[in-house]
C-alpha cells in the first residue's frame, strides 16, 4: 500500500512541480526481524532530517508474544516521541460513493467532514504519579490527569489555525463541570480564540459531544480536545464514515522543517491486515489520502493536496472497490489496480 502511495505523490509532485525525494527504512514487526528492534536508531536518525514522515501500518500477531518494549507498535510510539509530535490531526469525511456504508442514515452523514485535533503528548496517558498497588490486601490502580497552558494553547493554535482554513468554525470538548484540567483547557482556549476573531469558538461537554457526533455530525468542522478523550471521539467519528479504511490522519511537531512547515508523520489509521498480506487485497486509499494531508501540512501544497484527494473521489465515482470497502454485487479490485486509477485520474 505504501508503495503505492508514494507513486500517487510522485505523480503529484511532478505535476505540480514539487521537487520531493524518498528514503525508505523498515520500522516495526520487519524490522525486529531483521535487527531485532522495532525502531532502530538510525531510522529515528533519519527521520528526524526529514522533511515528513509517511508510516505504513505496522504489527501483527507474529510479535504478539514479545515483550512490551520490543513490539512492533513500539515503532510508531517512539517515532511520535522521538520527532517530538503533539498533534494529531484526524479527518472524518463522507464520500458520496460510499454515503451507504455508514450504520447512520444517508441524510444523517451526507455532508460530514470534520477533523477532530487531539493532543498527543499530555493528559492521563502520560501523567505522574501513575501505577498499581496492593494496600491491606487490596489492589489500585491510579492515573493523573494534567495539562499545562502551554500544552493546551499549542494544540489549541493547531486547531485554529486549520479551522481557518475550512468553515471556521472550533468546538473545544471538555468536562469543565467534573476535571480541573478541563477547567484549564476551557480557559486556555478561550484566551487562545481571541487571537482569531475570525474563528467561531464554542465549548462542549465531551459526553454531549460524543452524542451530537451520531446525532448531528454535521455541526462540527473542526474539533479540539484532550489525548484521553481525542483517542475516543476519532475512533467514533471515523465509523460515521462507514470505512475505517478510508481515513488518513497526520501527527504534527512544533519543530519547522526544511521548507518552513511542520514537521510530521503521516500515516492511515487502520492497522495491519496480516492475513492478506502480499495478496494485493489491501485498501489503499486511507495511506494515499495520507499523503494529501503530507502536502497540505508538511510542504505547503494544497493543490496537490486537492488533487489527490479528488482523484480519490472520482475513482470511488466510478465504481472502483477493495473487498472492504465493496457491497454485494459490486466488483472488487486489487490494491494495485484501485492505485493505477488514482494515478490516471491525477
Amino acid at each position: 500500500m505504501t508503495e503505492v502511495a508514494v507513486q500517487v505523490l510522485r505523480k503529484v509532485g511532478g505535476n505540480c512541480g514539487i521537487p520531493l525525494k524518498f528514503e525508505t527504512s523498515l520500522v516495526g514487526g520487519v524490522a525486529i526481524d531483521r535487527v531485532g528492534s522495532p525502531l532502530p536508531p538510525p531510522v529515528l536518525e533519519k527521520a528526524k532530517k526529514a522533511d515528513a514522515v509517511l508510516l505504513g501500518a505496522v504489527g501483527g500477531p507474529k510479535w504478539d508474544n514479545l515483550p512490551h518494549a520490543k513490539r512492533p507498535e513500539q515503532a510508531l510510539l517512539r517515532l511520535r516521541s522521538g520527532l517530538t509530535l503533539f498533534a494529531n490531526l484526524r479527518p472524518a469525511k463522507v464520500f458520496k460513493p460510499l454515503i451507504d456504508a455508514s450504520s447512520l442514515k444517508p441524510e444523517v452523514v451526507d455532508g460530514i467532514d470534520l477533523l477532530i485535533v487531539r493532543e498527543l503528548t499530555g493528559g492521563i496517558y502520560f501523567g505522574k504519579p501513575r501505577g498499581l498497588v496492593k494496600e491491606k490486601g487490596k489492589r489500585s490502580g491510579f492515573n493523573t490527569e494534567i495539562y499545562d497552558e502551554k500544552e493546551i494553547e499549542r494544540i489549541g493554535r493547531i486547531a485554529f489555525e486549520a479551522a481557518s482554513k475550512r468553515t471556521k468554525k472550533v468546538t473545544s470538548v471538555d468536562k469543565a463541570n467534573i476535571l480541573e484540567s478541563s477547567i484549564l483547557w476551557r480557559e486556555v482556549m478561550t484566551e487562545v480564540g481571541k487571537d482569531y476573531s475570525g474563528v467561531k469558538l464554542d465549548h462542549m461537554y465531551v459526553d454531549n459531544c460524543a452524542m451530537q457526533l451520531v446525532r448531528n455530525p454535521r455541526h462540527f468542522d473542526v474539533i479540539v480536545t484532550s489525548n484521553l478523550f481525542g483517542d475516543i471521539l476519532s475512533d467514533e467519528a471515523a465509523m460515521l464514515t462507514g470505512s475505517i479504511g478510508m481515513l488518513p490522519s497526520a501527527s504534527l511537531g512544533e519543530v519547522k522543517n526544511s521548507l518552513g512547515y511542520p514537521r510530521g508523520m503521516y500515516e492511515p489509521i487502520h492497522g495491519t491486515a496480516p492475513d492478506i498480506a502480499g495478496k494485493g487485497l489491501a485498501n489503499p486509499l486511507a495511506t494515499i489520502l495520507s499523503c494529501a494531508m503530507l502536502l497540505r501540512y508538511s510542504v505547503g501544497a494544497e493543490e496537490g493536496a486537492r488533487k489527490i484527494e479528488e482523484a480519490v473521489e472520482k475513482v470511488l465515482s466510478h465504481g472502483f472497490r477493495t473487498a472492504d470497502i465493496a457491497k454485494k454485487g459490486e466488483k472488487v479490485v486489487s490494491t494495485g489496480e484501485i492505485g493505477e486509477a488514482v494515478l490516471e485520474r491525477l
